[in-house]
């Protein structure tokens, strides 16, 4: 199977699995997910979160999600349980598919070692 096909089938299993989980069937976008995954990341699962923290777990999210690809790395925990990560290497200019392309196959991938999909 091609690697382009590949991943629009483990994104739309991404996203069927989420939606199913998370919003009652609705299809969630890729920034939904972001946020779900910043708040996974977070482990305080339980709170709500204002606006301007919505937008702290969508970073959380991007870090954790580009580690692997090597522009951030985990720095610390704050004393509020926030990780703080350090620009390792910064993005380059991608075009706005791009961008999407490299969230898409990054999300497939943390969900694939975390064992959410195969």
């Amino acid at each position: 199977m091609a690697r382009d096909e590949q991943l629009k089938e483990r994104w739309q299993e991404v996203v069927t699995k989420l939606s199913n989980q998370f919003a009652d069937g609705d299809t969630l976008d890729l920034d939904a997910i972001i946020y779900l995954i910043g708040v996974q990341e977070l482990g305080q699962l339980e709170r709500t979160f204002k606006k301007d923290h919505k937008l702290d777990l969508m970073h959380i999210a991007i870090c954790k999600l580009l580690m692997p690809y090597g522009y951030y790395d985990f720095d610390f925990v704050d004393e509020d349980g926030w990780p703080h990560y350090k620009v390792k290497d910064e993005l380059p200019n991608l075009k706005a598919g791009e961008q999407s392309i490299l969230m898409k196959e990054a999300i497939v991938n943390y969900f694939v070692e975390t064992k959410f999909i195969d």
